[in-house]
């Protein structure tokens, strides 16, 4: 189960009065966990509000962007979520933001808050539509640490197992409550979506998930009806 009652399955969404979110299993392979761990050993890390300097509530260390352990732990996350298509069916991604090494050592929080909508990434602003937390080490290692979503009237606790993912709209209010000991290890990112507007993305991850369970059993004219419709509204809200 993940925190907060939520079963962590392989790959699970779940939809809310507040949007929709989607926890993925494996979206980094053990080997490459094991990889970016020791990376995070070599990593120079720097006060989390260097990036954010008037929020009070962000409490962390963060990996310094030009520590090159650092760049490689970030590609090779950049590199796994590229290649997850079911993380690419929920996002319909258009740029991704370079995954950040974030460290919450004894006492160490990120208190409520939402992502900006804009940040600089290679000279331009990228649109953050949708957040990510890749995590790297086992939640057994610490107490406390949850991803704590607020979505509509719920509010839901997470803690990955290594190499699974969360995202979720960058629009929701959510927070990780103070490790109360051990140490918790994730990369974030954000990613600007080719479907700017939430419900259409839900709309269109739901119509996908109907095709990729029910396709094969249907009958395949009313098979491509159902094609039609999502190619369709993809090529309309696509931006």
């Amino acid at each position: 189960m993940g925190a907060g009652g939520v079963p962590y399955n392989r790959c699970q969404s779940r939809s809310t009065v507040g949007g929709m979110f989607l926890q993925v299993e494996d979206v980094l392979t053990q080997a490459e966990v094991a990889t970016i761990a020791q990376l995070a050993r070599q990593t120079r890390f720097v006060d989390g509000r260097l990036t954010n300097p008037h929020n009070t509530a962000k409490v962390n260390v963060i990996a310094d962007p030009a520590d090159a352990a650092a760049q490689q732990a970030s590609q090779i996350t950049f590199n796994a979520l590229q290649r997850n298509e079911q993380a690419g069916r929920f996002v319909f991604p258009s740029r991704i933001a370079p995954p950040q090494l974030c460290r919450y050592g004894v006492g160490m929080t990120y208190g409520l808050h939402t992502d900006a909508a804009y940040l600089a990434v290679g000279g331009q602003a990228l649109r953050s539509d949708v957040s990510c937390t890749v995590f790297i080490n086992d939640p057994a290692e610490y107490k406390g640490g949850e991803l704590v979503i607020h979505l509509g009237s719920e509010v839901i606790g997470i803690k990955g197992r290594p190499g699974s993912a969360v995202l979720y709209p960058s629009t929701t209010l959510h927070e990780v409550v103070p490790v109360s000991s051990g140490e918790r290890l994730v990369l974030i990112t954000f990613i600007q979506s080719r479907i700017p507007d939430q419900m259409q993305r839900e709309l269109l991850y739901t119509l996908s998930e109907v095709r990729a369970l029910e396709g094969l059993k249907m009958d395949w004219s009313n098979r491509m009806q159902l094609e039609y419709v999502i190619t369709n509204l993809t090529r309309m809200w696509g931006r």
